[in-house]
């Protein structure tokens, strides 16, 4: 290895035992998912040696690769299990989606989140920033099926999960994410003069 190619394994590592343990990432399956997955593969070419940073890489068209211990948090809240059927929307990058892989999750990718398709999911994660949850989202969600996001409010945003109860989907913040939003997942602007 030339001294100027980053040791990928070795920043895998130094990710699950500097970002994810500290900050409460601690599911001995989410963490062998995250080791598994050569997160440099997800990012442009220019950006691989900050693949394992703990903060959002640009992807270009205003999408970005969620920080690691955002994603880890989320994922280990959604509590996955081994054959539980998955949606990943947003980023469309595909990291996300490979880690659920990785935890034996049967999982399905999209970027936005209109579809014809109409199959009910376990869980839905999206993957970035949202304003608004669209109701057709939450739609998808089967019965005690799990919805994770980042959720924006007033410049500040929180990861959340969540399940539907009497209709609407309740959802609990636990975390700050320093996430990006997502185009098309914003609040629609109210009309000013």
């Amino acid at each position: 290895m030339s001294p100027r190619t980053p040791d990928f394994t070795a920043a895998r590592q130094a990710m699950i035992d500097s970002q994810l343990r500290p900050q409460g990432v601690t599911n001995p399956a989410v963490l062998a998912a995250m080791a598994s997955v050569p997160r440099e593969q997800f990012v442009p070419e220019a950006a691989r040696a900050l693949a394992y940073s703990d903060r959002p890489i640009d992807l270009g068209e205003g999408k970005a690769l969620m920080p690691p211990a955002a994603l880890g948090k989320l994922v280990t809240e959604l509590e996955p299990r081994p054959g539980e059927r998955a949606l990943v929307v947003g980023s469309g990058n595909g990291y996300a989606a490979k880690v659920l892989d990785a935890l034996g999750l049967d999982v399905d990718e999209a970027e936005e989140h209109h579809s014809a398709d109409k199959a009910l999911y376990d869980i839905i994660l999206i993957d970035g920033a949202v304003e608004d949850i669209p109701a057709g989202l939450v739609a998808r969600l089967a019965p005690h099926g799990r919805l994770g996001a980042a959720i924006a409010e007033n410049g500040v945003t929180r990861l959340a999960v969540g399940q539907v109860a009497g209709g609407a989907l309740g959802l609990r913040r636990f975390a700050d994410g320093g996430v990006p939003l997502i185009p098309g997942f914003t609040r629609p602007r109210p009309f000013t003069f």
